[in-house]
């Protein structure tokens, strides 16, 4: 249904829905959370993690998320519903990086500050500011493991992607050619990089089981692969899979992004030999105090900033710097 004809009825029971049905009070900050999804764990501990540090500061959360990933126009709705209950401030991560631009640029003509989560919008300058993994960064470490593990045997990698034109997707990925060791993009560049040493390409959506069908896909066109740089730990679990069905498990090194529990579990197993750990309770804390601030002086928070990222692994390699299984189990989000 296009937005400008839905009835005043169905936006009513979308903020009942939401818990917006009335505004704050003026002494108690509003803070809107926009999420992709509410299903993925990396996101219910977002939310978790900025619903704690509200409710300790004296602020009101109100949180919305697409139906599924990709769902701008849930998206959309969600912070118009937020404005009407009186936020002043909203952390998004982004599904769609363009679709959303024109409803922020409404948003912060009203005088909302708008803060990216995870992921920028395109272009980044749409919000007001950016907090997130360096995922350019994520994937330098996660090259440079897989470089040093290899032990100098010539490189067959397969590289399971998110989806063209995804600027995390291709952050995450040309980062894991630099770390390589092999030419790249820069990390403002939404094209992926190519080179001779990738024998096959392919999109995975972060899915296990379209990472299973990707990495069985380019078994077939590659056999003799070595390394598997996978978008993230779904994927990388489904090319373990892939590889153990074919009887290859044991001679290729995945690595991925991420550090979800079940990710650093994998680790331990040796399903996956590396990942760059990401944290977003950092980002949904910081978000809060961003909102605070704006609240109490009016000084809005601007430009990018780095959430952190470590290299989790239970093999570390020389002139790599990593973090253990431990501190990976301390840290990581989702059912531990």
């Amino acid at each position: 249904m296009p937005l400008h004809r839905i009835d005043l009825s169905v936006l009513a029971a979308a903020a009942l829905a939401l818990g917006l049905a009335a505004p704050a009070s003026a002494a108690e900050p509003v803070i809107g959370l926009i999420t992709k999804t509410d299903t993925n764990p990396f996101f219910v501990k977002m939310k978790e993690g900025a619903t704690e540090a509200a409710k300790a500061k004296g602020a009101k959360l109100i949180a919305g998320a697409g139906k599924t990933d990709g769902d701008n126009a849930g998206q959309v709705t969600a912070m118009e519903n937020m404005i009407a209950a009186g936020a002043k401030t909203i952390l998004i991560t982004p599904s769609d990086a363009k679709a959303i631009v024109p409803a922020i640029r409404k948003a912060r003509d009203r005088g909302v500050m708008v803060i990216a989560l995870d992921s920028p919008t395109d272009p980044a300058e749409a919000t007001d500011a950016l907090f997130a993994t360096n995922n350019y960064q994520a994937g330098v470490l996660i090259g440079q493991y897989a470089k040093a593990a290899l032990g100098g045997k010539p490189a067959k990698i397969v590289t399971l992607d998110l989806f063209a034109g995804h600027p995390v997707g291709a952050q995450r990925h040309n980062g894991f050619l630099k770390g390589f060791g092999l030419p790249a993009p820069d990390a403002k560049s939404n094209e992926l990089g190519k080179d001779p040493a990738i024998v096959c390409m392919a999109d995975s959506y972060g899915d296990q089981a379209k990472g299973q069908t990707a990495m069985e896909n380019c078994l077939q066109k590659s056999p003799d692969v070595n390394v598997v740089y996978t978008i993230n730990e779904p994927a990388a679990a489904g090319a373990f899979n892939a590889l153990k069905k074919a009887g290859k498990d044991k001679g290729v090194v995945i690595v991925s992004v991420d550090g979800g529990c079940q990710g650093v579990r994998d680790v331990k197993a040796g399903k996956i030999a590396a990942t760059s750990q990401q944290y977003p309770l950092r980002m949904a804390a910081m978000g809060v105090d961003a909102a605070l601030e704006y609240a109490k002086s009016g000084k809005k928070a601007s430009g990018y900033v780095d959430t952190g990222v470590a290299l989790i692994t239970a093999t570390p390699v020389a002139g790599v710097e990593s973090k253990d299984i431990q501190v990976g189990t301390d840290l990581c989000w989702g059912k531990k």
